[in-house]
């Protein structure tokens, strides 16, 4: 089986909003595979997903899950390591769930599968490959017709991103002039340039924007996304740690390499 179908044949697809708060996808309504799975993200990158806030989305399965299978499923989640708490806006059904369990809807993950994998009558997209999914937020609506508008121009940030700090390009490109700490994030709605080391998280197309990019001087990132696809430290190549490098989509697939210098 190759790596791809491998993906594709998961329980669950984990989603990462831009605030960071977990979407986690149910495809397959299997409490005990779908904790297994968690407990293995959160052992391979605990600093990411250990007591990470998770919202749970069942518009992937025919029904909702009865009140005893979705408290199975939330104490099997807890016990990987993680911390469910909320559900995921979706149909009446999901809104009586929600109130059964104590916990509340939130509807920011719905506008995103609507426009695509669960939209009605377009056409299912390809399945994802090797790199993981992130949930992005909805587009901005397109502006009304008339004079064309000015020019954003990128945000530029001199200083130091430091840990727990978070800088947000919005409809534009980020450019770091200096480094992303360990436990800092940069996100932008266009592409991340990066001309120090990169410790912390940088997220690119965060509005869904397919053709945003990441540059980087020194590379040595917690995690690195594209219009919602990432990868972690773990899954990127020793061989570019360390290395100036860009990371982009192609075909779906989150793809890292040198920089040529």
């Amino acid at each position: 089986m190759s790596a791809a179908a491998a993906d594709y044949e998961q329980a669950g697809e984990l989603k990462i909003g831009q605030v960071g708060i977990a979407n986690l996808r149910i495809r397959t309504l299997d409490a005990a595979r779908l904790a297994g799975e968690m407990r293995e993200r959160v052992q391979r990158a605990p600093k990411l997903f250990e007591r990470a806030a998770v919202v749970l989305d069942f518009g992937g399965l025919a029904q909702t899950p009865d009140l005893v299978t979705a408290r199975t499923l939330l104490d099997g989640l807890r016990e990987a390591g993680v911390l469910p708490v909320a559900l995921a806006y979706g149909t009446a059904d999901t809104e009586r769930l929600a109130e059964q369990l104590g916990l509340p809807l939130l509807a920011k993950f719905r506008a995103q599968y609507e426009r695509g994998e669960d939209a009605a009558p377009a056409a299912p997209g390809p399945a994802p490959q090797r790199s993981s999914a992130l949930a992005v937020a909805p587009a901005a609506p397109a502006a009304a017709a008339g004079p064309a508008a000015a020019v954003s121009p990128g945000l530029i940030q001199s200083a130091p991103v430091r840990s727990g700090q978070q800088v947000y390009a919005d409809n534009r490109d980020l450019t770091v002039l200096t480094t992303v700490g360990a436990g800092a994030e940069v996100i932008a709605d266009g592409s991340v340039h990066i001309y120090g080391p990169l410790r912390g998280r940088a997220l690119a197309g965060a509005q869904g924007n397919e053709k945003a990019r990441i540059f980087c001087r020194e590379f040595h990132a917690e995690l690195v996304a594209i219009a919602g696809h990432y990868k972690v430290l773990e899954d990127i190549p020793k061989e570019l740690r360390g290395k100036a490098v860009q990371v982009w989509l192609e075909g779906g697939q989150l793809t890292i390499a040198a920089l040529d210098t």
